[in-house]
C-alpha cells in the first residue's frame, strides 16, 4: 500500500507511476476526492468535539454555581447528534478511501525500463551454453513419457487439466531437487527453513498484495481462506503487526510450499505438458530489509536463485522487467528464465523482486531503527526455484543421443548417488 501522504503530496508522480505499469490514474482521482471529503469532515468533527468539550466544563461550572445550565445543555444534545452522525461519516469515508487503496499498485522504482510489456523487457545477463544438439532436443513431454516419469494423461483422469503426475524416478528427482534447494539456502546462504500451511486467511492475502485485485486467481476454501498461491503469502505474514529489532535485520527465509493458482487470465496457453499448471511445488525466499541496503539485499536474494541453475549446469538468463510487465506489489523484479532446448524458448523459473515498504505498510511489520524510531521494513522475495520449470529445463538440458537423461553432478548425493535416467527396459 503506498502512502497517502505521498498520493496527496505528489499526486502527478504517482498518476504517472500507475500510468506507466498500465493502471487507470483515475483511481488517484477518485482517492483524493473522497481524502478531501474525509479532512474536510474531520477538522469540524474535531471542532464540534472541542465545542462539546468546552460546553462540558462550562455546564460543570454552572452547576456548581448553582446557575442554569439548561440551555447549554440543550444546545449540546443537538451537538452530540452531530457528533455521531459526523463519526460514522468519518468511519464511511476512512473504510471507503481505504478500501480503494487496496487497489492502488506500487510505484516503480526510477531505475526500471518504461515500456507496455514484456517485449521491453531488458537482458541484464545470461549465463552458461546452451547445448547444440546432434538431432532436435526432445520436449519433456515425450521425455517424459519415454522415460515413465511423467504421467499426464492420468493426471488428467484424476484432476482434469493443468496437474502434474509424477512416477518413480520423476518423482524422486522432484523431492532431490527440493531437498537441494533448501540444504543450499539453508547451508549456504544463511536462510532459517519454515515449512508454512497451504491455507491462508484473506488478511494475511491482502498483506502481500494478492486480494483484493487477484481474487479471481486464487482458489478460495470455505468462507475465509485461500489455497496459497506461493510461501511469500504466510511466510512474509510471519510478522504481521509486529515490530522488529533493527539489529535483526536483514532476516532471511527459506520455504518449500505447493502453490495453487487458477491461472484464469491463461486461457489456451501452454496447454501441451506441465509448463503452466494449477498446482506446482516452490522453493520461495524471502527477506525482511531496512529501506537503505534493501536493493543490495535484492541483487545478493537473485544471486542465491542463480546459484541453483548453476549448480544445475542449466543456462539462463536474467531480465530487468519493465514497468509494463511488473507485478502490481513490486518496485523493481528481475525474472530468472532457463533455457528449453526441447520448446526453444526460455522458461521463467523465479522472480526476484523488491516491494519497499508496499507489502509492509500493508501488512504493518515494522522495526526499530538504532534511534529509536519505528519504520516500516522492506519485504523482498524470489523462487529459489520454481518447480516443474527447474525440472523441465533440467530433463531436457541434460538429455542424451540413447533417450536417458543425465543427472547434474549437484543432485546426485540426492538420489542416491544415481549418475542418469535410463529408459526403461
Amino acid at each position: 500500500m503506498l502512502d497517502m501522504e505521498l498520493i496527496r503530496r505528489e499526486p502527478d508522480r504517482v498518476r504517472q507511476g500507475l500510468r506507466d505499469k498500465n493502471h487507470a490514474v483515475d483511481l488517484v482521482d477518485k482517492l483524493l476526492e473522497i481524502d478531501a471529503r474525509w479532512r474536510t469532515n474531520r477538522i469540524e468533527l474535531e471542532a464540534l468535539q472541542q465545542e462539546r468539550n468546552l460546553a462540558n466544563d462550562e455546564i460543570s461550572k454552572l452547576k456548581k454555581a448553582k446557575q442554569d445550565a439548561g440551555p447549554l445543555i440543550a444546545k449540546m444534545k443537538d451537538v452530540s447528534t452531530r457528533i455521531k452522525q459526523m463519526e460514522e461519516q468519518d468511519a464511511a469515508l476512512q473504510a471507503e478511501r481505504q478500501g480503494l487503496m487496496l487497489y492502488v499498485p506500487n510505484l516503480p522504482h526510477a531505475s526500471v525500463p518504461v515500456g507496455a510489456d514484456a517485449a521491453a523487457n531488458a537482458v541484464v545477463r545470461e549465463w552458461g551454453e546452451r547445448r547444440t544438439f546432434a538431432k532436435p532436443a526432445l520436449a519433456h513431454w515425450d521425455l517424459g513419457e519415454k522415460l515413465g516419469i511423467l504421467d499426464i494423461q492420468r493426471s488428467g483422469k484424476i484432476a482434469g487439466s493443468g496437474f502434474i503426475l509424477l512416477r518413480h524416478h520423476g518423482a524422486r528427482l522432484q523431492r532431490a531437487l527440493i531437498n537441494f534447494m533448501l540444504d543450499l539456502h539453508t547451508r549456504e546462504h544463511g536462510y532459517t527453513e519454515w515449512l508454512p500451511p497451504y491455507l491462508a486467511l484473506r488478511s494475511s492475502m491482502i498483506g502481500t498484495g494478492q486480494l483484493p485485485k487477484f481474487e479471481n486467481d486464487m482458489y478460495k476454501v470455505g468462507d475465509e481462506h485461500f489455497l496459497i498461491p506461493t510461501a511469500e503469502v504466510p511466510i512474509t505474514n510471519l510478522h504481521r503487526e509486529e515490530i522488529l529489532a533493527g539489529a535483526s535485520l536483514p532476516i532471511q527465509y527459506v520455504a518449500f510450499s505447493a502453490c495453487f493458482r487458477k491461472e484464469a487470465g491463461a486461457a489456451g496457453r501452454d496447454t501441451r505438458g506441465i509448463i503452466r499448471v494449477h498446482q506446482f511445488d516452490k522453493v520461495e525466499l524471502v527477506k525482511f530489509t531496512a529501506p537503505e541496503t534493501s536493493y543490495a539485499e535484492l541483487e545478493s536474494l537473485l544471486a542465491n536463485a542463480e546459484t541453483v541453475l548453476q549448480r544445475l549446469e542449466i543456462p539462463y538468463r536474467v531480465l530487468e522487467l519493465c514497468t509494463g510487465d511488473m507485478s502490481f506489489a513490486s518496485s523493481l523484479t528481475y525474472d530468472i528464465e532457463a533455457w528449453s532446448p526441447g520448446t526453444e524458448r526460455w522458461l521463467e523459473v523465479s522472480s526476484c523482486s523488491n516491494f519497499e515498504e508496499f507489502q509492509a505498510r500493508r501488512a504493518m511489520i515494522r522495526f526499530r531503527d538504532d534511534k529509536g524510531k519505528v519504520r516500516f521494513v522492506h519485504t523482498l522475495n524470489g523462487s529459489g526455484l520454481a518447480l516443474p520449470r527447474t525440472m523441465i529445463c533440467l530433463l531436457e538440458n541434460h538429455q542424451q543421443e540413447d533417450g536417458s537423461v543425465t543427472i547434474p553432478m549437484a543432485l546426485r548425493p540426492y538420489m542416491d548417488g544415481r549418475e542418469r535416467i535410463e529408459l526403461p527396459k
